[in-house]
């Protein structure tokens, strides 16, 4: 398979980046997490999943492994980051509470292996759909699916930014079920903190995601349009094109 990759990640009109990412130097899988528990406590959750995470998943036989074998070690890499990462909360004041968010593509025999803890997400444009991927791990995504809140209600609800699962809580290791996308030539991956879903809608998503014609270039001009539509924070976009498979 043929990839091309490219990302960006900007401070937005926030003071510091909570905002991480991780880039596979061989393409074979992608990372990004968002940090919350203040300035110092959330920057040090992002990275010390984008360090952990990654260490990990160098033992998957990206060739040739099954995917309970993939699985089973992307779950133990994000559980093993949860560990840490309430651990160090624990024993530091200043990172009490810290925790974050972290959101996949594992690109394994032929398969990509899409999931995630918190409320960053996977898109996936093929053709002229724009689907979203990975399902948040927030207050108001639960009450949308307990049907007491609409989708357009929940884009101003005072809870849309509490999450009840992310690395650095219980709930946080307690396993991805990441769906299985068997990827086709002139696929398109997002990879993005809520900086950017927190500025785009899907339809301007969708639009810049299918007139760029190189990675990186697509990559800014989502962090841009994300920009110029208000968002307030941490702004991070890694985008995929598949070219073959």
């Amino acid at each position: 398979m043929k990839l091309r990759v490219g990302w960006l990640s900007v401070v937005g009109k926030r003071d510091n980046n909570e905002d991480a990412c991780y880039v596979d130097p061989r393409n074979r899988f992608f990372l990004v997490a968002d940090g919350m528990g203040g300035q110092s406590a959330g920057e040090r959750a992002s990275g010390l999943a984008m360090e952990l995470v990654p260490r990990k998943l160098q033992l998957i036989d990206f060739e040739k492994s099954t995917p309970e074998a993939a699985i089973k070690i992307i779950d133990e890499a994000i559980t093993q980051a949860n560990y840490e990462i309430m651990a160090l909360g624990e024993l530091d004041p200043k990172l009490k509470n810290m925790g974050t968010t972290i959101t996949f593509i594992v690109h394994v025999a032929g398969t990509m292996f899409v999931g995630g803890v918190g409320d960053s997400r996977v898109y996936l444009l093929r053709g002229d759909k724009l689907q979203q991927l990975t399902t948040d791990h927030s207050l108001t995504q639960a009450l949308i699916e307990a049907g007491t809140l609409t989708p357009e209600e929940a884009v101003n609800h005072r809870y849309k930014n509490v999450l009840y699962r992310y690395l650095g809580c219980k709930e946080g290791g307690a396993g991805t079920n990441p769906k299985q996308v068997r990827p086709q030539a002139g696929d398109r991956f997002l990879i993005c903190s809520d900086g950017v879903t927190g500025g785009v809608d899907d339809s301007t998503l969708c639009e810049v995601l299918a007139r760029g014609t190189d990675p990186q270039k697509t990559a800014e001009a989502v962090v841009q349009a994300a920009t110029d539509g208000g968002s307030k924070d941490n702004i991070t976009g890694v985008v995929l094109f598949v070219d073959q498979v």
